[in-house]
């Protein structure tokens, strides 16, 4: 459980690291279907349902930078989405009552790995409220060489960045006047988690160090925490909830609110969608 300073360092920087959250026996557990899985895309050639590969992927030297929806394909996945010890955490951030509205596992490999451009969350899925936030399970220890994350402290407090490109959507910000320069990173060792809030500003440069990073993301929700674009129908909606008794009465709060409409004419992952900026701040264009 988090201690009460550890609750108001998130809500005053938007962000947290927690170690030791999950067992040695998870992470070997995780770290053992996650090489099963890049054994299984040595025989893909182009990104699917499960992968997103890196450029330069092979069958002899397979590169994954993601692969999607994992605890859909997986029960280690699944049971770690659903871990009381993670759940308990983001109660005390977000209240008892949890939704999840997004997994994934983005990995990068080394001396390389496809980095990340800054962007918010909830420029891609906003809220009737902003109790949502991210956790990220470190398969690996993650530190600044092998491209851990990178956050602007406080600035979940601050605007919505503009994420369109003349206007189209690419999932980064644009705004010609932001500039990264009080970046912090967000280094945790393996079995550890992050926290990241819905409208705090982050991103990841590439690795290049000779070590992998693998981290495996799950996106919780405040349970009265609607999608603006949205919600599947009843049923399905409700079959997200890890906590709690579905609700028909949104909690509505005021915060600022753009739209990811209309996408450019690339789709897909972050990734992909991020390889029309003109202007990467990390240096060179995700591919």
């Amino acid at each position: 459980m988090l201690t009460q300073k550890q609750i108001n360092l998130y809500h005053e920087k938007g962000y947290l690291s927690v170690e030791n959250v999950l067992s040695e026996e998870d992470i070997a557990d995780l770290r053992r279907v996650t090489d099963e899985f890049i054994e299984k895309s040595r025989g893909v050639t182009q990104h699917t349902d499960i992968f997103d590969l890196e450029p330069g992927h092979t069958a002899e030297t397979p590169r994954v930078r993601r692969i999607k929806s994992p605890a859909s394909h997986h029960i280690v996945y699944d049971r770690t989405l659903r871990h009381d010890h993670i759940l308990d955490i983001v109660a005390q951030l977000i209240g008892p009552g949890i939704r999840y509205n997004g997994h994934k596992l983005n990995m990068k490999s080394p001396e390389f790995g496809s980095p990340v451009e800054w962007h918010q969350d909830w420029a891609f899925y906003p809220h009737t409220n902003d109790d949502l936030l991210a956790v990220g399970v470190a398969i690996d220890d993650m530190m600044l060489e092998n491209g851990c994350l990178m956050v602007i402290p406080g600035s979940h407090n601050g605007p919505i960045y503009n994420h369109h490109q003349n206007g189209y959507f690419v999932g980064a910000v644009t705004d010609p006047n932001f500039k990264p320069d009080n970046a912090v990173p967000v280094e945790v060792t393996a079995g550890g988690i992050t926290i990241h809030h819905v409208r705090t500003l982050h991103g990841s440069a590439p690795n290049t160090s000779n070590r992998p990073r693998r981290l495996l993301l799950f996106q919780y929700c405040a349970i009265d925490a609607w999608p603006l674009s949205g919600a599947p129908g009843w049923d399905a909606f409700n079959s997200f909830i890890l906590r709690g008794e579905p609700t028909n009465e949104p909690r509505m709060v005021a915060a600022p609110v753009r739209i990811a409409m209309p996408y450019a004419e690339r789709t897909g992952s972050i990734y992909e969608v991020q390889t029309l900026l003109e202007k990467p701040i990390f240096g060179r264009k995700a591919q």
